[in-house]
């Protein structure tokens, strides 16, 4: 009888240990899926359209309260409702996380050029805002990537946007791809985006690569930390390159 009821006890405390083991697990799920979904989420750079901002290979966390809480952002376009709950104005200059107008769902990183209203144009490689060239001043040097040499045929350049934070955009020489367009206004509602390497960016100064105006309730959230950062070529995967791969003097800068 002693036997029996020892091994029943055993038993229940076997379970017990594997049903607390699981519900661990699921707290933990649900805990990650609620800050990712409302506070912070974790992004990686594809591409070389923030360049030299943003690397290909840099990651870095967005936070998804920055502008409130949008459909496409954050309900994956289930919610019954257009605009924004909890909205906040995004201010110019932000380096902003949105979904790609073309399909609602494939996230784009760009900087916040124009707001509602303003009237943005680019004439011969300068932005204007609201009939106002954009002060920008060329650096002596470009701005090399961590372990790479100087990038050529490019200028970098010093943007001080009104309103907004001053930062480094590249052009690219023998390459005037938008460097006129038409003029821009900004419709209410919308947000008129733009890549910081000017000349190797799809963004709303081209029709053609159907960005055009970003609606509010496509913002996912503002680019907070950079907070590691791994060379073009060796996958966040391969941690057996990481001592050679990571870049890091890049490791926990603001994105600005």
């Amino acid at each position: 009888m002693t036997e029996q009821t020892t091994t029943n006890a055993n038993d229940r405390s076997e379970e017990g240990g594997i049903g607390e083991f699981v519900r661990a697990i699921i707290y933990a799920a649900i805990i990650a899926l609620v800050i990712r979904t409302f506070a912070f989420e974790p992004f990686n750079i594809p591409s070389s359209s923030m360049v030299p901002t943003l690397l290909i290979g840099d990651y870095l966390f967005v936070s998804k309260y920055s502008y409130g809480y949008g459909d496409y952002g954050t309900f994956w376009g289930l919610a019954p409702f257009s605009g924004r709950l909890m909205d906040q104005t995004p201010h110019r200059g932000d380096v902003v996380v949105f979904k790609w107008p073309g399909d609602n769902s494939t996230d784009y990183i760009k900087r916040l050029i124009g707001l509602p209203g303003d009237r943005v144009q680019m004439k011969d490689g300068i932005l204007y805002l609201n009939g106002q060239a954009v002060p920008r001043t060329p650096l002596s040097h470009p701005v090399p990537a961590s372990g790479q040499p100087e990038p050529q045929n490019v200028t970098d350049y010093n943007e001080d946007l009104p309103d907004g934070p001053e930062h480094y955009i590249r052009v690219t020489e023998n390459k005037p791809n938008l460097e006129n367009t038409e003029e821009f206004v900004v419709p209410p509602h919308h947000y008129f985006m733009m890549g910081d390497n000017r000349d190797n960016s799809a963004d709303s100064r081209d029709p053609a690569g159907k960005v055009g105006y970003v609606p509010e309730e496509n913002l996912v959230g503002k680019a907070q930390v950079l907070f590691f950062s791994l060379d073009e070529d060796a996958h966040f995967w391969e941690f057996w390159k990481w001592p050679w791969a990571i870049r890091w003097s890049r490791m926990f800068r603001m994105v600005g």
